[in-house]
């Protein structure tokens, strides 16, 4: 339900992100120069490179020896040895290991590719160097949360809601769109079981991935490639309802009906 137009708004100019960055601050930087003021009810997706990029979660593969699993895995995906090590040292299990594809259950619980280890956009990659998931993405998003809401750029009494998102393929359906993982401040997942639909009928299984829907629409703004837009503003969406963070999104192992 929204109570106003959904409005998405990318912040420009924000710089190549290093570690120990203030992400808030250049947020906050952002915001000014585009004439923003934050509004009650506001959210904020960032990109989950620029947050892992703050917390120096970058790993030299120069350092990395792969185990003998993992150099058996890696002739298997045909991928690096140590980025397969990186990759099972992030994860908790291998769900499907192919021919130049590797999907794992990331030890956040997360399902995806490589445990969510990339390298595009990481200055230096053809220098070995990868990028991991930050270490808890809801701890993450509360931490730049709490950080934004006592900034002096905010007006007292507002506190936007973050979003960590980042790209997921889906097993059955082609492309790549944008899915959170860290939330902070509003329902990441709204829960319509028990309520009813127009027809009076009581609703059994339905439940709004609202922080996904959201991540995925500020997907369109933010890009992919080389848009250099990894902050999107939200405004105009209800977030009334129970708070709910990334983990409440994650369907646990013994509900996965395609094992």
């Amino acid at each position: 339900m929204r109570d106003a137009p959904l409005e998405l708004r990318a912040l420009e100019g924000l710089p190549e992100i290093r570690r120990g960055d203030d992400l808030a601050a250049l947020i906050g930087a952002a915001l000014v120069r585009q004439g923003i003021t934050l509004r009650v009810g506001d959210a904020l997706i960032v990109a989950q490179k620029i947050v892992s990029k703050s917390e120096g979660r970058v790993v030299d593969l120069a350092t990395v020896t792969p185990s003998a699993r993992a150099v058996e895995l890696a002739a298997r995906v045909r991928k690096d040895p140590r980025f397969v090590e990186a990759v099972l040292a992030e994860s908790v299990e291998v769900v499907r290991a192919v021919p130049d594809i590797l999907i794992t259950r990331h030890r956040q619980g997360f399902v995806m590719a490589n445990a969510g280890i990339d390298r595009s956009n990481v200055p230096g990659a053809e220098d070995d160097l990868v990028l991991l998931l930050p270490e808890d993405c809801d701890a993450s998003a509360r931490r730049l949360r709490e950080r934004l809401t006592t900034a002096v750029f905010i007006p007292d009494g507002v506190a936007p809601a973050v979003v960590i998102s980042d790209s997921f393929g889906r097993p059955w359906r082609q492309g790549t769109v944008n899915v959170a993982l860290g939330v902070a401040g509003m329902p990441a997942l709204r829960d319509h079981r028990g309520g009813f639909d127009r027809e009076g009928r009581v609703l059994q299984t339905t439940q709004v991935a609202l922080a996904d829907a959201l991540a995925a629409a500020a997907g369109l703004v933010m890009g992919e490639t080389t848009e250099s837009t990894p902050v999107v503003l939200a405004r105009g969406l209800d977030f009334s309802g129970p708070l709910a963070d990334g983990r409440s999104l994650i369907r646990p192992p013994d509900e996965d009906l395609f094992r």
